[in-house]
């Protein structure tokens, strides 16, 4: 499983070019979910997100979390973070799980969250979104859960 965080003033998510889903301070993740994913790989990610202190005290450093500082979350489903373009100039998205496997892993990392956080938000899974993101910082980090 792969999570792209991103530290966020703001955020929003288009769904099919309708549904605004909107978040202020607090992070994005953009999550991969790959073909050998379990909730092994649900518990390391979102554990991770949730306690990764990448909020700023009031000395400047990375000291507190998303829920020291009562942020809001917007978790968007990322096919395309588990492609491989090692060989050719085409991705490979073979290594991405099917639907039937990625989407209750999906929805089990966001109801983790929404435990946690107050704000939760989301894409819908398997639709055309168009992400919006001002990355505070900024501030991008990748969690693997295959690096762990």
């Amino acid at each position: 499983m792969i999570g792209l965080i991103q530290k966020v003033s703001q955020a929003s998510v288009l769904i099919d070019n309708q549904t605004l889903r909107c978040i202020n301070r607090g992070l994005v993740v953009l999550l991969g979910i790959t073909s050998t994913d379990t909730y092994n790989e649900v518990d390391y990610v979102s554990n991770k997100v949730l306690s990764l202190r990448l909020f700023e005290s009031d000395n400047n450093n990375f000291d507190l979390s998303i829920q020291d500082i009562r942020g809001d979350l917007l978790v968007v489903s990322q096919f395309t973070l588990p492609a491989s373009v090692k060989k050719g100039r085409r991705p490979d998205f073979t290594n991405a799980a099917k639907p039937e496997v990625a989407e209750p892993l999906y929805q089990s990392f966001v109801d983790k969250c929404k435990s946690v956080v107050h704000n939760v938000k989301t894409g819908e899974f398997g639709a055309d979104m168009q992400v919006n993101i001002v990355n505070d910082g900024p501030v991008t980090l990748i969690i693997d859960s295959d690096m762990a």
